[in-house]
């Protein structure tokens, strides 16, 4: 009997840590996050851009709905940057401004944090991040956050 009352913590822990690193479980107070890789670029612009201009980055949105993430760019000269909020497909108002970091970086203000409907439109997929260029106004290059 005391082999299997040892077995079974055993089994419990093995469990309980396969959720905590599965990020089932979190404990109180710590939000889990959703991070989107993004991978801009001209054609998911609306209309779409020719352009050889690109960037990479890293969005995260926590159940608390901050934001905080970068993006960096090549083979532009960026005027601003901006998460605005719609579908693939669809233009939208900005909803968070992103702050130069350097020539090529770009980052989300530290005090970020979605409304409740902007974090809603977050999970269907309806936010996007966008670099804008003299040339392009509108946006040069782009691409859907993906929760």
């Amino acid at each position: 009997m005391y082999s299997s009352i040892i077995f079974s913590k055993t089994r419990l822990a093995v469990f309980a840590s396969s959720l905590i690193i599965g990020g089932l479980f979190t404990g109180p107070g710590v939000a889990m996050a959703g991070q989107s890789k993004v991978v801009l670029s001209g054609v998911h612009e609306v209309p779409a851009v020719t352009t050889s201009a690109k960037g990479n980055g890293t969005i995260t949105v926590g159940e608390d709905k901050m934001v905080s993430g970068s993006v960096k760019t090549s083979g532009l000269t960026a005027t601003m940057a901006h998460i605005h909020q719609a579908a693939a497909g669809e233009n939208g108002p900005v909803i968070i401004p992103l702050e130069r970091k350097g020539d090529n970086q770009w980052v989300v203000p530290a005090d970020a944090k979605l409304t409740d409907a902007q974090y809603k439109a977050y999970m269907a997929g309806d936010l996007y991040v966008n670099v804008h260029s003299a040339a392009h106004k509108g946006g040069e290059i782009r691409d859907q956050l993906k929760p």
